[in-house]
């Protein structure tokens, strides 16, 4: 189903083409709205504040667990990805010798984590790079050998949008005993996803981004295998019997709650299905120009429908971005790749302007 352009909910002037939500998606206007309903109660505290705050976080974990296939015992709410990776990290276990299996150049709430474990304990940290034809799944089954302890992965790369077949991975792990963590902040929200067909053992989501939400908030599944771990913040003296004890401390946060609650139940209404199937015709509008322009984008069957990097040989001029911006449009550069990531506030105009922009710069 095509969700109609929805730019009114948002505050984006016409001559601004925004087209970075893959960075930092902008904030709707109801969920402005309600983070000026949270501050409220700062300005005021002696009114009822924690007693819906609680609530509001429940209601933001559950509808987080809805759109990932899971329940709100599975989900944790902490501030950060690094921080639901750092939890991951201390309750799983490689040994000397065995692999620690990421990609190359992947995002540092992913890394950093997997190499500090790596140093730790003797393990070897294996970099995928990245395959010719696209097929990141096919590259990464092959550096997965018995020797893997752990493999950490995101569903598709966040410097251009190359999709991971995360469900095959997901079997290979199974079969060898290998742990499996993800961090899918550049999915979730925009693309269907479910835990059930992938089976990690964690999985973690920063919200500023496709999920519409404020900064430091973030989710934390953890499969039921791997909820009695220890969490990174001891608050009382018997943990709960889920994945709530990995929660952070002030989660009742009576600003970000209600805004976080507004934003995941507008997303959840949208379904992340017809958002993906909405903006795939603008990632293809891309694709089809930067090709006819000479150059590289990831192969249609082997991208995401949101995000999409253009490449050129020799590379791209210096500070691309900051010159597009001052034309009124926004993209990031990611490694050697200028990202498009537009969103449902998004249209063909946008994405014209931007091509208009860049071949003053090519």
């Amino acid at each position: 189903m095509m969700i109609p352009n929805q730019r009114h909910l948002f505050d984006i002037p016409k001559d601004i083409s925004y087209l970075n939500g893959a960075s930092y998606s902008p904030l709707m206007r109801s969920t402005v709205a309600a983070g000026e309903m949270g501050l409220a109660r700062k300005v005021h505290p002696w009114g009822p504040i924690f007693p819906d705050a609680e609530a509001e976080v429940e209601q933001a974990r559950g509808l987080f667990a809805g759109l990932i296939g899971a329940t709100a015992d599975d989900v944790a709410v902490v501030p950060s990805t690094s921080y639901g990776i750092a939890t991951a990290a201390a309750n799983l276990t490689v040994a000397a010798g065995q692999d620690i299996v990421v990609l190359e150049q992947q995002f540092p709430s992913n890394f950093h984590a997997w190499r500090q474990l790596a140093a730790d304990t003797g393990a070897r940290l294996v970099q995928v790079p990245r395959p010719a034809d696209g097929n990141w799944a096919a590259a990464i089954l092959e550096r997965i050998t018995p020797d893997a302890g752990l493999v950490a992965l995101p569903p598709c790369h966040w410097t251009d949008g190359s999709r991971i077949d995360l469900a095959p991975i997901g079997v290979r792990c199974r079969e060898i005993g290998a742990a499996f963590v993800l961090d899918a902040t550049q999915l979730i929200g925009a693309a269907p996803l479910d835990v059930a067909e992938i089976q990690p053992d964690f999985m973690a989501c920063s919200a500023y981004k496709w999920l519409l939400c404020p900064y430091t908030l973030a989710f934390l599944y953890a499969a039921p295998h791997r909820q009695q771990g220890r969490p990174l913040e001891l608050r009382t003296d018997t943990p709960v019997e889920n994945a709530r004890r990995y929660d952070m401390g002030e989660r009742y946060n009576f600003i970000n709650m209600p805004m976080a609650v507004t934003s995941l139940t507008q997303v959840t209404e949208w379904t992340p299905a017809a958002i993906a199937e909405t903006l795939a015709p603008l990632t293809q509008r891309v694709a089809d120009a930067a090709r006819e322009r000479g150059l590289t984008v990831p192969p249609d069957a082997h991208r995401v429908s949101h995000i999409i990097g253009l490449r050129r040989e020799g590379g791209l001029p210096e500070a691309l971005d900051k010159k597009l911006a001052e034309d009124g449009v926004y993209v990031a550069l990611r490694g050697d790749a200028v990202r498009i990531s537009p969103y449902l506030f998004s249209d063909t105009g946008d994405i014209d302007r931007f091509f208009t922009a860049l071949d003053r710069y090519l």
